[in-house]
């Protein structure tokens, strides 16, 4: 469970497990939207690690980049999310395009791209 105690000050502590993450409405810290962002390019990382290790090379250099491209009338939904990944020269073409098809896997791009027929539900909790 993911819990979110509420308080007045410019910071929100989503809590789960052992972890908090951290949130800001004054632009002290990331707000939920762009964490999405963070995400899918965190999501692109993992896939490419992954990939390397099939691959049995070294993800050391591998870079990526990440950019939201905004909708014309709607500053905060992306038209289009480009992923941009840079490779050492040491990467072969094979492996190169082997990368590049793992992180089109990613499950969070997969999860916003596809929707996963989630209902959001809000409700008012009952107190005891």
């Amino acid at each position: 469970m993911y819990q979110l105690s509420m308080t007045d000050g410019n910071q929100l502590h989503v809590h789960y497990k052992n972890h908090t993450v951290s949130y800001g409405v004054d632009g002290s810290l990331p707000n939920p939207l762009e964490a999405t962002y963070a995400a899918l390019t965190g999501c692109a990382g993992v896939y490419t690690r992954k990939a390397c290790k099939t691959l049995g090379i070294s993800a050391e250099g591998i870079e990526i980049n990440c950019k939201p491209v905004v909708r014309q009338g709607n500053m905060l939904i992306p038209a289009r999310f480009m992923t941009e990944v840079s490779f050492p020269e040491r990467v072969t073409t094979e492996q190169r395009e082997a990368i590049l098809q793992e992180i089109s896997r990613c499950a969070v791009k997969l999860l916003i791209h596809d929707g996963a027929q989630i209902e959001f539900v809000t409700t008012e909790a009952l107190t005891a």
